[in-house]
């Protein structure tokens, strides 16, 4: 069953994921909610629309923007709804 794992702790597990340009997009309620902190940060790809982001915090470690995910993907991208990828430090094992 994929995981993502982040500071030697899983926080999202999940055998429904969606692979997407590489990168593996877990439902969003197999997320932990106890590490996501809101962002600012906005980017948009031309075909899934504009991505939004989570900072991961747990004590005194935090990944800025680790976690994105797109509130509203264009149509070729409905797979992605409601669903989160991640970078930047975080490992996903399947």
């Amino acid at each position: 069953m994929p995981k993502a794992i982040w500071n030697d702790e899983i926080i999202a597990e999940s055998d429904d994921t969606v692979v997407v340009e590489g990168n593996y997009y877990f439902p969003r309620s197999s997320l932990r909610e106890d590490v996501l902190r809101p962002s600012d940060t906005h980017t948009v790809c031309p075909w899934k629309g504009k991505a939004s982001y989570y900072t991961l915090e747990s004590g005194e470690h935090v990944t800025p923007d680790a976690v994105w995910y797109y509130p509203d993907p264009k149509p070729d991208a409905k797979a992605v709804r409601d669903r989160v990828a991640f970078w930047k430090g975080v490992k996903v094992v399947a």
